[in-house]
């Protein structure tokens, strides 16, 4: 569901509709469009051994259970060739988050001259991270490979990473994981047959569509 906030001001509608124009663009290898959010997970594990299926019975688990702390799980996903990686880390920290991109930049699209990287405007989503986990020289690299598009605040439904989230949340995250170890394999199994399926995102809503049905959320125009 979108999380339209009642009302807005320039600097919302500057940062939508230029996200909404990054996602009309063609499709570049060398400069692939790339959606970033992240997700947290608690770690709950079972205190009484869950009753096994049967016939005409589902599995039943105790209501008690224990909790484990938490994890953190960073998506980037390409939507125009339903191409995702997810991370999973103990914090969603600066230094989390830069390794993170730097993975982006060096692992996952080694060949790309510059990624465009759209996501959430949340303080640790900054190039400045970089700084703090790297050496000048490097954070720099890194930054210059790195072509920048953040949603508005209140904005998140801007960003396609945020529906991928929701689809792992429902398919794969819906149980009890009990470990960080665990929940790292489910989400690659679950990564892998996403990936192979190449399941991507048809956005179809545009600048001009919100200019219509979003007009209410642009500032009146103050004549001198």
């Amino acid at each position: 569901m979108w999380c339209i906030p009642a009302k807005a001001d320039g600097e919302f509608v500057y940062h939508m509709e230029d996200v909404l124009e990054v996602y009309q663009r063609p499709y570049d290898p060398l400069r692939p469009t790339v959606c970033m959010d992240e997700l947290s997970k608690q770690l709950v594990g079972e205190v009484a051994q869950p009753l096994p299926l049967e016939p005409g019975q589902p599995m039943r688990c105790d209501y008690e259970y224990e909790r484990h702390g938490t994890a953190n799980l960073f998506m980037f996903f390409e939507p125009l060739v339903g191409k995702r990686f997810v991370q999973v880390t103990d914090q969603r920290t600066k230094i989390d988050w830069a390794y993170a991109v730097c993975d982006l930049v060096d692992v996952y699209y080694p060949q790309a001259e510059r990624i465009t990287l759209v996501m959430d405007n949340l303080n640790t989503h900054s190039l400045g991270s970089l700084y703090e986990a790297f050496d000048p020289v490097e954070a720099k690299r890194i930054a210059d490979r790195l072509d920048v598009h953040h949603t508005p605040k209140h904005g998140s439904w801007l960003n396609m990473a945020e529906i991928e989230l929701g689809v792992l949340a429902r398919q794969c995250l819906d149980r009890r994981i009990p470990n960080q170890p665990l929940l790292s394999r489910y989400v690659r199994l679950w990564q892998s047959k996403r990936n192979q399926a190449q399941v991507t995102v048809d956005w179809r809503f545009t600048t001009a569509d919100a200019r219509i049905k979003l007009k209410r959320l642009y500032p009146s125009i103050h004549e001198s």
